[in-house]
């Protein structure tokens, strides 16, 4: 496991020695969750300790995506509490909540397609001052993925949607987050490209960042994680290890294709 340069940012690096089992870094307490009067999280609690991979796994229009926009403040949860390294974030502007070390890889990706390989991943560090620092974390994103080092030059747009991908988790990473969302990372690659970006979320996770992943394919996503969580229209019905998931009948039919 490689350790984490300091930040040079003002705020703690993501750290490769914090343990599993700590107190949770992140928390949702009895979040609910409206778009006008149509409540989409009602009465979400759930968890996420430093160094975990947790994911969280649900069919469409369950509320996956909100709970990731509820948590970086780009929607306001009408109920309940956002709480990131014991401080409530619920009541804090996207920039602050980024700043504070939580970033996220958009489902879709949205890169700026007109823009090169280079200034998307600088984008990412934009609000952040240490050059060194920023530095770092581009070579370190460029070691993770040796393919956008070949294409630092080359327009973002021109990319193929496995080297997309990559440079979404990538530009992410030039923030320097201590926990990243990832929403359908797994979302219009062809199979091996899926394996090859969950082996890198794992290898991300063990270089000490903290990694919470909403997900449909759900057994890819419990391959990696510590812990799961199940939600159903908006509501957390099933939480446990992953492996316990896994093994779960009622998973295994609802999220892995199995008949029990």
């Amino acid at each position: 496991m490689s350790e984490r340069e300091p930040s040079g940012d003002g705020r703690p690096a993501a750290d490769a020695g914090d343990a599993r089992g700590e107190a949770p870094i992140l928390e949702l307490r009895n979040v609910s969750t409206s778009y006008g009067p149509v409540r989409v999280l009602d009465n979400v609690t759930m968890e996420v300790r430093a160094g975990e991979v947790v994911c969280l796994l649900g069919s469409n229009a369950a509320g996956k995506t909100t709970t990731l926009r509820t948590i970086l403040g780009l929607v306001r949860p009408s109920k309940g509490e956002v709480v990131f390294s014991g401080e409530r974030i619920d009541g804090l502007s996207t920039p602050d909540i980024v700043a504070k070390g939580i970033t996220m890889v958009p489902e879709n990706r949205r890169l700026f397609g007109r823009m090169s390989v280079r200034e998307n991943l600088e984008i990412g560090a934009h609000m952040r001052e240490d050059k060194e620092a920023i530095q770092r974390d581009v070579d370190r994103v460029l070691t993770l993925f040796p393919r956008l080092k070949e294409r630092l030059g080359q327009k973002a747009g021109t990319l193929s949607g496995g080297e997309q991908q990559m440079l979404a988790i990538g530009r992410a990473l030039t923030a320097n987050p201590r926990v990243l969302l990832m929403d359908e990372p797994s979302m219009g690659l062809a199979p091996i490209l899926v394996e090859q970006v969950f082996s890198t979320i794992k290898e991300i996770n063990e270089q000490g960042t903290t990694i919470f992943v909403v997900e449909q394919n759900a057994n890819m996503a419990l391959s990696i994680a510590d812990r799961g969580y199940v939600l159903q229209t908006g509501q957390i019905v099933l939480s446990d290890s992953a492996k316990a998931l896994l093994e779960d009948p009622r998973t295994r039919e609802a999220y892995l294709g199995e008949l029990t």
